[in-house]
């Protein structure tokens, strides 16, 4: 466990830090803001959004384009198909998409180990570089915290407060709000969340991609997956 930094003679609680796309589901916050759109705003919009996106999303399935910078960078444009929105109206599109799509996607393994640690008393945060009210829906769920992208509803749109929290800043993001040197356990899916990994006491690579997993048997950090 993790010694408190103002107070070296108390043991803090252990605290355990999960990545989510990927790493506690296989879902994707695009598409359940789409079905959102769908619903409460415009079937057509819904429709035109989904087609534009294919061209991208084939090339993402033929390995022609990185996936993760391309899902963030949609994440990011996602925003701007939301119209009339104030904090609580997008509170409500990020509940309907973690409930209509990430939740039902969710990997129940992961979900588990994160339970059994807070029953052991653990601090459990997800850190995720999508916007904060879908990682906090999701978080709600399972009973843990959540650390995200900040966002802001401003003339009805949203729009990032700085950007998105992930990969570098990821780690940093967390460590500047637990306030904290380092972290007990960490879960994470892709190259991406090595940084994140690199900081943790016990890092865990969660059906990682080709990148991660290659560098999880070097440094012979644990594995979880069926395959």
């Amino acid at each position: 466990m993790i010694n408190s930094l103002h107070h070296p003679d108390i043991i803090s609680p252990m605290i355990v830090i999960s990545d989510m796309m990927g790493t506690l589901t296989t879902g994707s916050p695009i598409l359940g803001l789409l079905d959102w759109i769908k619903v409460h705003q415009s079937k057509t919009q819904a429709r035109w959004l989904l087609a534009s996106m294919m061209p991208s999303y084939l090339l993402v399935k033929l390995g022609l384009i990185d996936p993760q910078p391309w899902g963030q960078g949609l994440m990011i444009k996602s925003l701007a198909w939301l119209k009339d929105m104030d904090e609580d109206k997008f509170a409500q599109a990020c509940e309907w998409a973690v409930e209509h799509n990430l939740w039902r996607k969710r990997r129940e393994d992961v979900i588990t180990r994160l339970q059994e640690h807070v029953q052991h008393g653990a601090q459990v945060y997800i850190a995720s570089s999508v916007v904060e009210p879908i990682a906090e829906a999701f978080a709600r769920r399972i009973e843990v915290q959540a650390i995200g992208s900040p966002v802001e509803t401003v003339d009805g749109r949203v729009r990032l407060v700085d950007g998105l929290v992930s990969s570098e800043r990821k780690i940093k993001e967390v460590l500047q709000r637990l306030q904290v040197e380092r972290v007990d356990y960490a879960y994470g899916d892709t190259f991406m969340d090595i940084p994140l990994l690199e900081n943790a006491m016990h890092p865990v690579a969660v059906y990682p991609d080709q990148r991660l997993e290659k560098v999880a048997k070097e440094r012979g950090w644990e594995i979880l997956s069926h395959r």
